[in-house]
């Protein structure tokens, strides 16, 4: 518990010595008195009493039974007991300040665990009684002036209110507190700490370096505990972190049963992995008290400097508190008290009983030794050897503090004598009386440099930010403690600099091989995206998989959602990255474009053969009949349908793209206007037979010369208007398919390319019909029954083309269209040409005048006349 310190001012004239002290004055009796002509009333928490024994360790109350004088030493504040013996006997020194006084002393109390307790002592002061009296006086004309003091909040305001009444001044060197900064509330009331407003922001910093994003709180239940929750958990938020838990411990030690069984096991049975705690070392006491035997609790602590982590009950209890890491304010070592400390021992002040006393306690547990006497506690050993458990060698910030608020009540008690001398206001025979309010305008206007080059303001509003050494507590296997620096949080410092951190040496003394894992749910992995729950904080999540074309390349607590990959990449199956898409197209070098292009030219070469064989027996009849010009013209075409097969196959051009589908139009459209124009001169060959009539005309080959013309001429002035409009161009597919980028040819005017197609498929369907309509003329020379069944392939080819070609993509599409070119145009060789070539080639009998005249001789004129008229 932080100190509080009553200095004493008795009346007093420059010439006349300090009055003989009442009868009543021994009743309350202080642990430690150094006579002066200006006298410090200190309490400091020296020890506590204990009343119940547990774990070997036993439990404090604040006030026990009359009779109860259990004294458990709490070794470690001992140092404040020192710091200010040093400043006492510094200021005495020191010629220039209160130069009229000869001495200062100080008597030194026990503050006890209990707010109650020390608010009865305090009372007890002010009175000068054993029995409290309020209002009452026993000190004669000595008065309390100044009260530098509050160990917590509560405490300070307890005080404050009592204080008030008499209007002392109250200095608080406890932690800085803004609520005590109300000046309407707290007149009286000044701060010597450094402000900590920032300090939960360096404790966020350490919860970002380590990525640690689940924690838990522990921190006192009073308006600062609460201060210091909601401003923690708002920087919390803003990064993403969350509290697991927050557990209040009680200020008064009255409930400490209670608050065991309700946090204690809490916290020992969570999952958490780091727990800050946020108090002073007394109230958070109950906490280390409350610790089960033996059990290591593999947690990471971080600590504030209010609480001091190397206090414990039993020596061994250090384990579970390895690796913790203390939030330390920076402060300057004052010259020679380091030196001071090292000189202590009970020879140098025999007559100090406290020390003796302090001594011998803390060198018996430290030797562990239970019935040594006394007089064998090694008087001549200096306090470095022990351990820190029982003492630090380095001023602690309440030490500075309370040096600096000695310092400061002198120095303002130092002006405010000057100011009398100068007034005469003391003056021969008479007595100067001293009222408590008089020293606020001193106290408000005091600030010096002190000793260790730092500025101290009395005026809380003038008090810098706090800066802090991060220290790590180490207990090792041999039972020796130590701390070490291992970083630093400087909240005015520039962005980037305030935080610093040795990552190595803090990973060091934690139980795993690195830094604790300290989340409510892992971290997603890759290909995965988080997914709140329902009603439970942000960090604790499900992980779901990206949805279809995304990833998630990175772990990460909060990655919410998945990010779609580049045009030109595609995701991997893991989806956790993006894999370059492959550029594809019905290449000539792979197996199935090499397979197309050869059955292409196998194809055009053997419809070449068939021109040639039908060129070669031009004059025989089966070549003449059904009109030779025709034929010739029909198979030309169809060796070019067979060829622009191959303008498929290939990376896509420009000049592909424009001859592909153009090309395939035209020379179609050619092949089946021949079919057509094939067709109807058989029709009329058999339906016009009567020499010289007007019909007669429509049976001269130039006829069916011009049906060609007329149905070609049809497809190029469309194909010159799609040209014209929007012409197609190479272009680039990069969604169709999820892994590849397609390179084809945009037909540019959808319109315009069903256009081609669909007349085509119209003089199809009309070479089909007319075909249809002479299955049953003469079979002799009459293509029709052949051509009726090519038209019939030629249009299921290209039904079955529509839909398949709309459902596909990519070179898919491509090869569609060339089989269908491929499949189309070997219907249309196979069924009409085919069974002539076996006729000439292998039946050349047939292929005779003889043969034609018997055959003939079966049928009628009227069928002969049309038989012959086709045949020229």
């Amino acid at each position: 518990m932080i100190p509080v310190i009553l200095v004493m001012l008795p009346q007093f004239s420059p010439s006349v010595p300090q009055t003989q002290k009442p009868p009543c004055f021994p009743k309350t009796s202080p642990s430690l008195s150094r006579d002066g002509d200006l006298v410090i009333g200190t309490f400091l928490p020296l020890y506590s009493i204990e009343v119940s024994s547990v774990r070997g360790a036993g439990l404090f109350e604040s006030h026990p039974d009359k009779g109860c004088r259990d004294y458990r030493w709490l070794h470690k504040n001992y140092q404040q007991v020192l710091a200010l013996v040093f400043a006492v006997e510094e200021i005495n020194k020191d010629p220039n300040l209160l130069p009229n006084i000869s001495s200062l002393g100080f008597h030194l109390y026990n503050a006890y665990h209990s707010d109650e307790r020390t608010l009865e002592s305090s009372l007890q002061w002010l009175s000068g009684q054993g029995q409290l009296v309020p209002n009452y006086s026993c000190r004669g004309q000595e008065k309390s002036v100044v009260v530098i003091g509050g160990a917590t909040s509560a405490l300070s305001v307890q005080m404050g209110t009592l204080l008030d009444l008499y209007k002392v001044p109250q200095i608080s060197y406890g932690p800085f507190d803004s609520i005590l900064s109300d000046e309407s509330q707290f007149p009286f009331l000044y701060q010597l700490a450094h402000k900590d407003s920032s300090l939960y922001h360096g404790m966020v910093q350490l919860m970002i370096h380590f990525e640690w994003t689940w924690v838990g709180l522990v921190t006192t239940d009073d308006m600062r505990g609460e201060e210091f929750l909601w401003n923690l958990r708002r920087d919390m938020i803003k990064h993403g972190i969350c509290l697991a838990f927050a557990e209040k411990i009680p200020v008064s030690e009255r409930r400490h049963t209670e608050s065991q069984d309700m946090f204690v096991p809490r916290i020992m049975q969570s999952s958490v992995k780091v727990i800050v705690i946020h108090g002073d070392t007394d109230s958070l006491m109950i906490l280390r008290y409350s610790q089960p035997i033996d059990i290591f609790l593999w947690k990471v602590w971080i600590s504030t400097y209010h609480w001091d982590i190397t206090m414990r009950p039993q020596w061994h209890d250090g384990y579970s508190f390895h690796g913790a890491l203390s939030f330390s304010q920076m402060t300057k070592d004052v010259p020679g008290f380091k030196t001071f400390i090292r000189t202590v021992n009970p020879d140098k002040y025999p007559e100090d009983i406290l020390l003796k006393d302090f001594w011998c306690s803390a060198f018996k547990d430290q030797e562990k030794l239970e019935n040594q006497d006394q007089k064998e506690c090694s008087p001549n050993t200096s306090l470095e050897a022990l351990s820190l458990r029982f003492f630090d060698m380095t001023m602690t910030s309440l030490s500075y503090t309370i040096y600096n608020a000695v310092h400061a009540v002198a120095r303002a008690l130092h002006e405010m004598l000057l100011m009398a001398s100068e007034k005469e206001s003391i003056r021969d025979g008479e007595s100067w009386t001293l009222q408590p309010w008089q020293l606020h305008s001193f106290l408000k206007n005091t600030q010096f440099i002190n000793s260790a080059g730092d500025q101290v303001f009395v005026v809380d509003s003038e008090n810098s930010e706090a800066q802090y050494d991060i220290m790590k507590y180490l207990f090792f296997q041999n039972e020796t403690e130590t701390l070490v620096k291992v970083g630093q949080f400087i909240p005015n410092a520039p962005l980037g600099q305030d935080f610093t951190i040795c990552e190595e040496e803090i990973v060091q003394s934690w139980f795993e091989s690195k830094y604790p894992h300290a989340v409510c749910t892992d971290s997603c992995g890759l290909g995965f995206r988080k997914t709140s729950r329902e009603g439970e904080p942000i960090c604790c999540f499900d992980c779901s998989p990206c949805p279809e074309g995304e990833i998630s390349h990175q772990k990460s607590n909060n990655m919410k959602h998945c990010m779609k990959c580049p045009e030109e990449e595609y995701p991997s199956p893991e989806r956790d990255r993006c894999l370059p898409k492959a550029i594809t197209f019905l290449d000539i070098k792979e197996p199935l474009g090499m397979a197309l292009a050869c059955v292409a030219l196998f194809f055009s070469v053997l419809t070449a053969l068939i021109l040639g064989v039908f060129v070669k027996f031009r004059d025989t009849p089966i070549v003449k009949a059904n009109n030779r010009t025709l034929s010739y013209i029909l198979l030309i075409s169809l060796i070019f349908c067979f060829l622009c097969s191959l303008l498929f196959i290939g990376h896509p051009t420009t000049a592909t793209c424009l001859l592909r589908q153009t090309t395939f139009g035209l020379v179609f459209t050619v092949a089946v206007s021949c079919i057509l124009a094939k067709t109807i001169m058989v029709i009329l060959a058999f339906k016009v037979t009567i020499p010289g009539r007007r019909k007669m005309i429509w049976l001269r080959p130039g006829v069916s010369n011009c049906v060609v013309l007329l149905c070609s001429g049809i497809q190029v002035i469309l194909c010159g208007i799609w040209l014209g409009i929007s012409p197609p161009f190479p272009d680039t597919d990069l969604y169709s398919q999820p892994n590849q980028i397609i390179i084809e040819c945009n037909e540019g005017s959808v319109l315009g390319f069903y256009s081609v197609l669909g007349y085509m498929g119209f003089l199809a369907l009309g070479s089909f019909m007319v075909a249809f309509l002479a299955r049953s003329l003469p079979d002799t020379f009459n293509e029709a029954k052949f051509i009726t069944f090519s038209m019939l392939v030629f249009c299921s080819v290209w039904v079955s083309f529509l839909p398949t070609y709309q459902s596909t993509k990519g070179k898919a599409m491509v090869v569609v269209e060339i089989f269908s070119i491929l499949a189309s145009s070997a219907g249309l060789l196979g069924c009409i040409f085919i069974p002539k070539c076996y006729v000439i080639l292998l039946r050349p009998h047939e292929n005779t005048q003889e043969y034609i005249r018997n055959k003939s001789g079966q049928h009628s004129v009227r069928e002969f006349e049309g038989i012959r008229i086709a045949s020229s």
